[in-house]
């Protein structure tokens, strides 16, 4: 069994996997800065007997307390990379590439083929685009849904924070409804322009577009030309990475 660690910003994700994932959870990445994530993974894990772990992380000091605690437990780790993604890269500088960003990339052409999309509605949204020939080829970042209202109930002295959820109508009666129609309906025009500058730049007639994320069922709800959720979608392509028979 391979353990399989998705380090982000906000969250991290954790999966058991063989030839599929078996199981995963999510814990707030701030306790890898305690012994908190160490006990949570520990947990996790329970009696299953784990042969290797690879890291997909992008927050650093998160990465080392990650090596760490996997040394500790004797588990051999590997930290996920463009040297070791298993997707071919169109891109300037391939370090500089999110590794979560190339796993998703590598998800999404193993399933869907290419070109393909990856939407990522995390702590930012980003794109994530795989050219003609199956190759990273490049994204688009912009901040996340998230972002964004806390943003205007910090900034602002009476704009209160508001739980996101689909608005009911496009005409807002209080606050709190136009901030969440201005946020949801404005983040959905926003996914479909830009898929459609993607796919004028591609020129591609087929192009699936995959959504992941944890408001991306949300959002993909009003946007047709996203072909799919997948919710494990870098967990997947850590998967697909680490085995060579996927």
């Amino acid at each position: 069994m391979r353990l399989l660690i998705d380090i982000g910003n906000t969250r991290t994700h954790a999966a058991l996997a063989d030839k599929h994932i078996n199981q995963d959870k999510q814990f707030l990445t701030v306790d890898w800065s305690s012994d908190k994530m160490g006990t949570h993974l520990k947990r996790f894990v329970d009696q299953t007997k784990v042969s290797q772990a690879l890291i997909c992380s992008v927050v650093p000091t998160a990465t080392r307390a990650a090596r760490t605690w996997l040394r500790l437990a004797e588990i051999k780790p590997t930290i996920f990379n463009h040297k070791n993604c298993g997707i071919g890269i169109d891109y300037p500088k391939p370090a500089t590439i999110g590794p979560d960003r190339l796993a998703n990339g590598l998800a999404a052409k193993t399933e869907f083929d290419s070109p393909a999309v990856v939407v990522d509605f995390g702590t930012a949204v980003t794109f994530d685009i795989i050219n003609h020939k199956g190759n990273y080829t490049g994204g688009i970042i912009t901040p996340g849904l998230s972002v964004m209202t806390d943003y205007l109930y910090e900034k602002t002295e009476l704009l209160p924070r508001i739980e996101l959820q689909n608005p009911r109508t496009t005409i807002g009666k209080s606050t709190e409804e136009a901030m969440l129609i201005g946020a949801v309906y404005g983040y959905r025009g926003l996914i479909q322009a830009l898929i459609e500058r993607i796919r004028k730049q591609l020129k591609a007639r087929r192009l699936p577009v995959i959504a992941t994320g944890g408001h991306a069922k949300l959002l993909a709800k009003g946007i047709p030309e996203i072909t799919a959720v997948r919710p494990l979608l870098t967990l997947e392509g850590l998967r697909i990475a680490s085995s060579p028979n996927n």
